[in-house]
């Protein structure tokens, strides 16, 4: 079951660095990071394809969702010098909660 979770944080920090790639191609006019952000997400979906042989799909998108957007956010807010509202980081917070909350709801297949 381990591995499945290993499979699942390496879906995350792929799709993490695919939707950053994203705001580094600047529109699709940087080649490099255009061509990555194909290269990121396919790789993302393998391994979340992998995970999923022990993970309910519930669990496992809502995870690979939630902490990929809010990774995202902070990688906006620290690295793209984006805004931080209160707002925003309590919604980070909520998207948070609710992925512990999935999880404590015994989300793995048996």
């Amino acid at each position: 079951m381990i591995q499945e979770w290993l499979y699942l944080a390496c879906a995350i920090a792929l799709e993490v660095a695919g939707t950053t790639s994203m705001k580094m191609s600047e529109g699709f006019s940087k080649l490099i990071a255009s061509v990555l952000i194909f290269v990121f997400y396919a790789a993302s979906f393998v391994a979340l394809t992998f995970a999923l042989k022990k993970i309910d799909v519930s669990i496992a998108y809502a995870v690979w969702s939630g902490v990929g957007t809010a990774l995202i956010t902070m990688i906006g807010i620290f690295y793209f010098r984006e805004t931080a509202s209160i707002v925003k980081l309590a919604s980070i917070a909520l998207i948070i909660i609710g992925v512990v909350g999935l999880n404590l709801s015994g989300g793995a297949n048996h």
